[in-house]
């Protein structure tokens, strides 16, 4: 449990956060229930746009005075002739993967088709941050409330922006800083059937709450513990986890060998079962990691 005098004398650094940011980036959701009350999300209208204003809080005081104001999960979301494969990923707690391992073994096949197959079924990222809700004009019952907010790596762009601006005549703003950083204005504007987060920005640094130290502190108290999300027991063992894959992999998939045709692929899989469908909840993940760890993987071979 941390200290409220200590959090706002000792609040995290630009720097810190800036190395947190690094050490993750260079290793390049969904914890808990399906149906988790403590998790914000933002309201669309038909159009698929929408707005609300939020504020990222700092670590939470449960997690002890040396965690960070977010968490990283990883996970995965395809469709097979078996069925639909939505679950987290072991890699969260760098531990081995039946589908890193698989999709590793497709990258090394050097085979496109094959190569495509472990694009559709990589690994997506969400953040997991507290947030007190500023305004939610869809659902104003949610104004004044802590909640958990999961995001991915759009949103988390514009939070390393706002800490190491482009610009000299910008200045670093600390999102988490209850005292000197600033509310977000999340807008969502429907793109080719996406959720676009481009027009989403930080306003102008501010204290939350009017920095009344008493509303504060409760506040910080009341937050949610991060940690949590990386407890292993929101992660299915690496059995269960391969049974399940096998499942909707229909048992039959091979990799293809080498080949001159390197645009064949020798699997079984049903010609009408399509990889290209995305659940709406996985889409909303977004294209947010790239292959740079699959090729890693390969690397390892």
């Amino acid at each position: 449990m941390s200290n409220f005098d200590s959090l706002k004398r000792n609040r995290s650094s630009l720097e810190k956060l800036t190395k947190a940011i690094e050490a993750t980036t260079q290793t390049t959701t969904e914890s808990g229930s399906r149906e988790d009350t403590r998790v914000w999300q933002p309201t669309v209208d038909k159009a698929g746009n929408g707005m609300a204003i939020i504020r990222f809080l700092p670590a939470p005081a449960v997690d002890g005075e040396d965690a960070l104001p977010w968490v990283r999960v990883f996970s995965h979301g395809f469709q097979g002739p078996g069925g639909w494969y939505i679950e987290n990923s072991l890699t969260t707690l760098n531990q081995k993967d039946p589908v890193s391992e698989y999709n590793s073994t497709l990258w090394n096949s050097g085979i496109e088709a094959n190569k495509d197959i472990a694009r559709k079924q990589k690994r997506r990222l969400n953040y997991v941050a507290n947030i007190y809700v500023v305004s939610d004009p869809s659902n104003p019952e949610n104004e004044g409330q802590i909640k958990l907010f999961k995001f991915g790596k759009k949103i988390f762009d514009k939070i390393t922006e706002a800490m190491n601006p482009e610009f000299a005549d910008e200045t670093p703003v600390n999102p988490f800083d209850m005292w000197e950083g600033a509310n977000f204005k999340l807008k969502i504007r429907n793109v080719e059937g996406y959720r676009n987060y481009d027009k989403s920005e930080f306003a102008e640094k501010s204290a939350l709450l009017d920095g009344d130290d008493a509303k504060l502190e409760a506040l910080w108290k009341q937050e949610h513990s991060l940690k949590d999300f990386l407890d292993p027991k929101h992660f299915k063992s690496y059995e269960v986890l391969k049974a399940r894959l096998d499942k909707v992999l229909g048992f039959e998939v091979e990799v293809a060998p080498k080949t001159k045709a390197e645009d064949v692929v020798i699997n079984k899989f049903k010609e009408d079962s399509s990889l290209d469908e995305i659940d709406a909840k996985i889409a909303n993940a977004g294209s947010d990691d790239d292959l740079d760890y699959f090729k890693s993987l390969a690397d390892q071979e």
